[in-house]
This record gives structure tokens, sequence and C-alpha cells, in this order.
């Protein structure tokens, strides 16, 4: 969800804009006074059953939210809170305590359209309030409106027409809309409440040669509706290109064919929305790669960590460090194309994951570094917890075809601690990435045994060690015998001495299990009885493992 953060850089927008840009079609107020709100913060999603976590002046969204007592015992708390506004599911509750409660707490209540789902306001809001946090001087206009704001241009481009507006990409999904979209037939209501034109719809374009005349000309095409109940008011498109590059196309609704002023003004559109898309396209890779060095520097800990924090929000937070990654295939060490595609999937599922932290928690911040995602989940370390529950989550939504894995590290209780936090995340990960099986996600709490073996075998290859002793003399003679002493002893001391057990492990019967466990205290000139003697080779096993201590 969208961040913001007190005495630092903030989104542009406060109610007013959402209430002018969406109003007509999603919101409605019931209540309050937008103009008086502010800045919005961050948009937060109500859980009754978890502690809210709200940036200062939040817009919660009430899901779920609809009796009037809940609605004022909501508003009283997120008036305590400093929350600028609430928005419920329509028709919101019609008693006059909820007014009274929206008062006192001075929170704007909202409703939200029927038959407009969640999933679309939430992601409405996100391109409403884009943020500014990471270090730009100030916001830059193209054709004096701010770069990237698809939903100004729409509007200028409606004013111009007089007619409302949608900026569509290539695949027909709605990008920004203009006001007035009450004014246009039930269709283009449809296409603006579910971000998407309809397959029907596009299917009638199609068939009638419309994407083909829009996406091969640079003329604006006038389309004929079937005059059905729900379609019949006549659009005209144009593309919308950045040279040979096909960006998407501007659609309007107009009820008599547009004059050469404002076919004109149509084709002035194209080449500004063209600026704006591709502003918003570099401006969206350099936020990322912006906010991936805050990150990293963070996770680095040192002196500039303290100014990364301050300019991430999280100054005055600790939290838990989260390590994703999803391994490179095995067919990807031998062909380029196949790793380029991997590496351009694992930013995605980087996406994802920043998506899925920033919708849990408003200050939660993500960097890919290298092959990693990193994220910081500001949770209090009394509800470490939280950060499994999120990470399996994810785990869990985004499927296996990637084979993602999460380590987790311990809870800092500040920011300062960050760094160590990243540490265990990434030796939780390295477990998970070296043992593979089917768990996926490890807290380093969970595996520290595990890789503090690893720590030591790292050790050990550094000096050089080599076996030596019964281990040595075993490996010697697997390898002059191909006598299979040395995974023989490894399935016995894997089984905890269970010779069925050990003996099914290596497909092997009972007896000739037994006759080669002799052999191995014979060669090894080993106690198996003795404690001391089986943790030193069970260690050795674990530490010295190479090609030179497979068995022969």
């Amino acid at each position: 969800m969208t961040r913001g953060s007190d005495g630092g850089p903030g989104p542009r927008a406060g109610l007013g804009r959402v209430l002018e840009d969406l109003g007509t079609t999603l919101l409605d107020l019931v209540c309050g006074d937008p103009a008086g709100a502010g800045a919005i913060g961050g948009v937060v999603i109500h859980d009754p059953l978890d502690e809210p976590v709200l940036p200062r002046r939040a817009l919660v969204l009430g899901i779920g939210v609809r009796s009037a007592d809940d609605t004022v015992r909501l508003l009283t708390e997120l008036g305590a809170a400093g929350a600028v506004a609430l928005v419920v599911r329509a028709p919101a509750p019609a008693d006059p305590a909820v007014t009274a409660a929206a008062g006192r707490a001075g929170v704007a209540l909202l409703a939200l359209t029927r038959g407009a789902s969640w999933a679309q306001l939430a992601a409405m809001l996100r391109s409403l309030l884009a943020e500014d946090d990471v270090g730009d001087v100030g916001p830059q206009t193209l054709g004096g409106i701010p770069s990237g704001d698809l939903f100004a241009v729409a509007n200028a481009v409606a004013a111009l027409l007089d007619a409302p507006v949608t900026i569509e990409d290539r695949s027909s999904r709605v990008l920004a809309f203009s006001g007035r979209q009450d004014e246009a037939d039930p269709s283009r209501v449809e296409t603006v409440l579910g971000r998407q034109v309809p397959e029907r719809f596009t299917r009638f374009l199609e068939d009638q040669g419309v994407f083909r005349a829009l996406y091969r000309g640079d003329q604006p095409v006038h389309v004929e509706p079937p005059a059905t109940e729900e379609f019949h008011i006549p659009r005209v498109a144009i593309a919308v290109r950045a040279g040979d590059e096909l960006l998407g196309s501007i659609w309007a609704a107009v009820r008599t064919p547009l004059n050469a002023q404002r076919t004109q003004a149509l084709h002035d559109a194209a080449k500004l929305v063209a600026l704006h898309l591709l502003r918003q396209r570099a401006g969206a890779d350099v936020e990322r790669r912006l906010r991936a060095d805050l990150v990293a520097t963070v996770l680095e800990g040192g002196p500039r960590a303290t100014e990364a924090l301050a300019r991430l929000g999280l100054a005055d937070h600790g939290g838990v460090v989260l390590a994703l990654t999803a391994p490179d295939p095995p067919e990807a060490s031998g062909s380029t194309a196949v790793h380029a595609r991997h590496a351009a999937e694992r930013q995605r599922l980087a996406d994802a994951f920043a998506m899925h932290l920033s919708a849990v928690h408003p200050r939660a911040a993500t960097g890919l570094i290298g092959d990693v995602a990193y994220g910081i989940l500001p949770v209090p370390c009394d509800a470490e917890e939280r950060a499994v529950r999120v990470g399996s989550d994810f785990l869990s939504r985004v499927g296996d075809r990637l084979r993602p894995l999460i380590g987790i590290g311990p809870c800092a209780e500040d920011g300062g601690g960050l760094a160590r936090s990243r540490e265990g995340a990434d030796r939780a990960l390295r477990v998970l990435r070296s043992g593979g099986g089917p768990r996926r996600l490890a807290r380093i709490a969970d595996v520290h045994i595990e890789a503090l073996l690893l720590d030591l075998a790292d050790l050990a290859a550094e000096r050089g060690d080599r076996a030596d002793g019964p281990l040595a003399r075993l490996l010697a003679y697997d390898r002059g015998h191909d006598a299979h002493l040395v995974d023989t002893l490894r399935a016995w001391l894997n089984a905890f001495g269970d010779v069925p057990a050990a003996a099914a492990a290596m497909y092997v019967h009972q007896n000739t299990f037994r006759y080669r466990l002799r052999r191995v205290a014979e060669v090894a000139r080993a106690d198996l009885t003795d404690p001391e003697s089986r943790f030193a080779l069970m260690l050795q096993l674990r530490l010295l493992q190479g090609p030179d201590t497979a068995a022969g």
C-alpha cells in the first residue's frame, strides 16, 4: 500500500484529490471535511483481528465494517490515531451516531460504490497517491502536469474534448480515467470499475477491425457502437506511441464526431501521454534502484545507515529482516537466455514481495540486492511470529513454480540491529538453499545448528582441512574396493543406529548392512559404541563433504 511518513516527503494527493478523481465512480462522501484533511499519509486495510499499525493521516479501508456500532467504534479509534478517513461499503450506516462520531474524531467517512471491489479501490489509490520519498528535490512537470500523473492528464484531455476519457495500456487495462464517467454508457462504467475493458467488448472491437486500424496508423479511429443498451455511445480512440513502440491508447466517449480543432488536440494529447508513460516507467525503475540502495545501506550498517533509515521512514523502528530468493534452475547455468528470463521473473517476484509486505505494514521497505530480495518488516520483537505468518502467506500465494525460499532473521530492537537481522536471514536462507527438500521458509532460530555447521564447513574449506583418522581410512578403503563403507556409516548415524531403517535407506538386506557395519568398525578402527567417536565421525561427515569424501 502507499506509504508516507511525518516529517519527510509524503504523497502529493489529499482527500479532496481522491474524491475529485474517484468520487463520481467509486467513492461518495458521507460526512466530513475533505478540504481540511491534508495530505494522505498511507492506505491501510482494517483488520479487526489484528492490532492496527497506522501511519499518520491514514486512509483506512474498513472491509467488513457494516453496523453502526462497529463504525462508531472504529471512527473513535481512528480519530485517536490521527487518521484522515474511513471507507466502508455503501450504503453507509444511516445513523446520527455515526455522523456525530465522525465529527468528534475529525475523520471523514466515505462509501465505496456497490459493484466495485476493494482490490480495485486499493489499486486506484496506489496510482493516485504517488510517493515522493526517495530523494527527488521536487516534482517534475510535462505539459504543465506533474510528471507521471496520468489521472491529471486524463482530466486535462477530457476538458479539451468535452468528453469522459480513459487511458489504457496495450492489453486494454485502464491506467487512468477522467471525471464525468457517469455521463458515458454502462459499458464505460463497467470498464472503469474493473480497470479492464470487458472481453465481450474487446471481441467486438477486434471483429470490427478497430484495434488493427488503431495500432497501424496515427490517426484517431471513430468507433460506432453496436447500439446495445450497455454500449450505445460512440468512441474515438488514438494510439499512444514512443517512436515505433506502442505504449497504449486514449479513448473518449463522444456523442458527435470530433471537429478539426479537437482532433488536433487529441493528437497533441497522445504525444503528451507518451511522455508521461515513459517518465512513469523510468521513474519506477529509478525509484526501485534508489530504494534498493537505501535498503542495502541500512542492512550493511555503519554511519550512513541512520540517514538511510530516515529516508525510508524507519528512523524510530526496529523489526525483522526477511530474505527471499528463487534459485536459478539447473538449465540456466548453460543458457544466457534462460538466465536472463529467470532474472526477470526474479524481479517480478521481488516486486510482488514488496507489494505483499507493504500491504501488511505501511512502513515495510524492500529492495532487490543481487539475487536476494530483502524486506524490512517493522514489527515489535514480541510479534516476531508475525513475520513467519507473512512469509508463509506470500509463499502460498505465489506457488512453487520458481521454488522461492525465505530466510528470516532475529528481531532487531532498533534500526541499528537490522544489519544483524539481515545476517541471520542470510544464514537461514543458505540452510534452505543447501538442504533441498520441501522446506521453503526458516527462521535462523530454528536452523541455528545447521547454519553453524555450514559456517564450520566454510572454515574447514578455507584452511584446507581434510578428513583424517577413522574417516580417512574408510575413504581410502572405499576408493580401492568400492565397498560403500562411508555410505553405510552415514546411513547408520542418520538412522540413530536403527539397522532396519538404515538398510532400507540403502536398499540392501539387513544382514548385508550388518556385515558392512562390522567392516566399518574394523577398517576405521573406531569404537562405534562410544558416543564421542560417533559424534566425531558425524561431525566430520557433515563438515568435510566434497569430492574426496564421496563413497567409493
